[in-house]
């Protein structure tokens, strides 16, 4: 009797190997919280030394035109201002995602509802040659082809957000192609079935049902490829002309928060006036991101909900 009641008690093999992975995947996720949580302290208290220590104020440097670290003004302020690259990053962002949008959704419809066969032979793998083709090829080829495009076409030195949006638009291109295809995907069969069984066309399918269907994954997708292209940094600085002034055009020279991070971020001290505007601005970029990470969960439990 004893020796049953103590092979009772007594943990299987099998439950000690589930909770030693138990125990495994609770340190890992510990670990990439503390992680996230020393990344987001270490940047807000770089980030807002600018406020806290140097005594810029917050709306002059989130709604000043004037970028120039090393000066002050007349009233005695440092020129701090980052409206100049907020709005290049937001205007390069926005563009290339209205431009990439409906590529991506016409090679995914292709990929899905028109030809899947021909659609995974030929575009699958130039997708994922896309994906993998490093940033500063991006940046060279811009450099190289678009920027003297741009200068032919509509003159001017060819460096501007025009050019940036170009670049941008390939680099997102990818990414939201392959998840406007998941989605797409994700559309349940009887859908499609019960839409032909009415009497609607394959087009007639496609765009009242599997296309609105597959909404909120679309909208993921773009946002998704949005939060890509703000971040991005060494493509972007190279056709820009990272000059810190507010866009007046689509072909004048301008900046983002990443070209001028990436630009002034080696050639300051650290503790600095100018080091910590820098960290102001990578704090914006970090900030952004987690908005765009809210809103792409936002999308998908509304996707979820229907």
């Amino acid at each position: 009797m004893e020796d049953v009641k103590k092979a009772l008690l007594t943990k299987s093999k099998s439950a000690r190997n589930e909770q030693r992975g138990k125990a495994i995947s609770f340190i890992c996720i510990a670990l990439i919280v503390i992680v996230v949580l020393a990344i987001f302290y270490f940047v807000a208290s770089k980030g807002l030394a600018t406020f806290f220590t140097d005594g810029v104020n917050i709306f002059d440097f989130l709604f000043g035109t004037t970028w120039n670290p090393g000066t002050v003004d007349a009233s005695g302020n440092p020129e701090v201002g980052a409206l100049p690259m907020i709005a290049g990053s937001f205007f390069v962002t926005v563009l290339s995602a209205l431009v990439a949008t409906p590529f991506a959704i016409g090679a995914a419809v292709f990929m899905v509802e028109i030809s899947p066969k021909n659609g995974t032979k030929i575009l699958q793998p130039v997708i994922e040659l896309l994906v993998g083709i490093p940033s500063v090829v991006y940046g060279f080829i811009g450099l190289s082809v678009i920027v003297p495009a741009v200068r032919s076409v509509f003159g001017g030195t060819g460096f501007g957000i025009l050019a940036g949006t170009f670049v941008l638009f390939i680099m997102i291109l990818p990414t939201v192609t392959t998840m406007t295809v998941d989605a797409l995907k994700a559309v349940p069969r009887y859908y499609r079935e019960a839409s032909l069984a009415l009497g609607a066309t394959r087009w007639q399918t496609i765009y009242k049902v599997v296309l609105r269907a597959a909404v909120p994954g679309i909208l993921t997708a773009v946002v998704f490829g949005m939060a890509r292209a703000f971040g991005e940094a060494l493509a972007i600085q190279m056709v820009i002309g990272n000059a810190a002034l507010m866009p007046t055009s689509l072909t004048t020279p301008a900046a983002t928060l990443t070209s001028i991070l990436t630009m002034g971020i080696g050639n300051t001290v650290m503790g600095t006036l100018e080091n910590n505007v820098l960290w102001s601005l990578a704090l914006i970029l970090l900030l952004m991101s987690l908005v765009f990470n809210i809103v792409i969960r936002l999308i998908g439990k509304k996707g979820a909900l229907k």
